[in-house]
């Protein structure tokens, strides 16, 4: 068979682009709002409740867990890791304060739980450095949570009321930042312009 005779393969063109949607917006408003509604208990506006252990078992902790899984499949190791381990610390913290009350273990003393808070503050400070080749709006994110839990670790160290309340306030400038985050990702993309800056660094 000639060269011109020769029968033309069929072209086999598989188009395997990422075509899914950005998860990272439900995990920034899962933590942020559930960070707001903890910092308002700590800067002392009302008790410990249901409401916020609901939101810390479900939006906080399952919702970025599940983010974390996208972000996986989606080839962002910064992304999973940060949404899987800030879900599973919701999980933690809210079987922190539950499982004493269901007799399974003594509740941890303020040294322990600021061992606690410390270590989850140096992971995000080390978290924290990879943002800098980000945007500004995820390193007020990180920066002011590390913040956070370096003090909430101080006042569970000192016992010092005055100091939970000061990172009560904090933290909730912390979740209204994560919150922007999210909002500003979300309608950027509706809108296909910048509608809120997240200021990506160049």
């Amino acid at each position: 068979m000639s060269s011109s005779e020769k029968i033309a393969e069929p072209s086999t063109s598989i188009d395997i682009r990422d075509k899914t949607g950005n998860p990272a917006p439900l995990g920034l408003m899962g933590f942020g709002m559930t960070t707001v509604l903890l910092n308002v208990h700590n800067a002392g506006f009302f008790p410990l409740n249901a409401m916020i252990l609901g939101m810390g078992i479900f939006y906080g902790g399952l919702a970025q867990i599940i983010v974390g899984i996208m972000e996986w499949k989606k080839n962002n190791t910064f992304g999973a890791t940060a949404f899987t381990s800030y879900g599973l610390f919701w999980l933690s913290l809210v079987a922190c304060w539950v499982i004493p009350k269901l007799g399974w273990a003594p509740a941890a003393e303020p040294g322990a739980m600021a061992v606690y808070l410390l270590l989850w503050g140096i992971f995000t400070l080390l978290m924290f450095f990879g943002t800098l080749r980000m945007n500004r709006a995820l390193q007020v994110v990180f920066s002011s949570l590390a913040l956070l839990f370096f003090l909430l670790a101080l006042g569970d160290f000192t016992g010092n009321e005055h100091i939970t309340v000061i990172a009560g306030f904090e933290g909730v400038l912390c979740g209204f930042s994560a919150i922007y985050a999210a909002i500003a990702q979300v309608l950027n993309e509706v809108y296909g312009r910048t509608v809120l800056p997240v200021c990506p660094v160049k």
